[in-house]
């Protein structure tokens, strides 16, 4: 079943134009791109740099824009923007650390960091650095509260 996954089609053609990019053929790697981005409904530029095991659940609207950064065992759902937040050549894209999962509609923007094992929540716009291994949610993005581990109710500093 997994082999009839968008998002997995997605990612191999991905790598192929990624291949096709980095040796130089940009015209033959964009065009593979936008292929592939007509067939599945995600866009993945191919000079983004993408770990191992991207998995894009359900796919449709995906866009990963040319300097986004994506680590290992990574969880994208659909509609999420890794966007730019310019048109200069520089770094302007997100960098999502390994173990990292972006909710269904979530828009990242510029050149932020997402820490590992951070999650960003369903419709979330994150414009600035989420830490490692936490959640973030809302427009504009912020730290859930927690509490703490032993059930006391108290707020943990991220709540501060």
């Amino acid at each position: 079943m997994a082999l009839l996954y968008s998002g997995l089609h997605a990612v191999w053609g991905y790598r192929i134009a990624h291949a096709l990019w980095t040796r130089g053929f940009r015209f033959s790697a964009r065009f593979l791109s936008q292929f592939v981005r007509f067939l599945t409904g995600v866009e993945i530029h191919p000079a983004a740099e993408i770990g191992r095991r991207l998995f894009i659940d359900h796919g449709a609207g995906v866009v990963i824009g040319e300097t986004a950064e994506i680590g290992n065992d990574v969880l994208l759902y659909h509609g999420v923007t890794l966007g730019g937040d310019s048109m200069r050549r520089e770094k302007r894209h997100p960098t999502l650390e390994s173990g990292v999962t972006v909710g269904a509609n979530a828009t990242l923007v510029g050149a932020i960091t997402v820490g590992e094992n951070a999650s960003v929540g369903a419709g979330s716009v994150v414009v600035d650095d989420v830490p490692a291994d936490v959640t973030v949610a809302g427009v504009p993005a912020e730290p859930l509260k927690a509490s703490s581990p032993d059930g006391s109710g108290v707020d943990s500093p991220l709540s501060e």
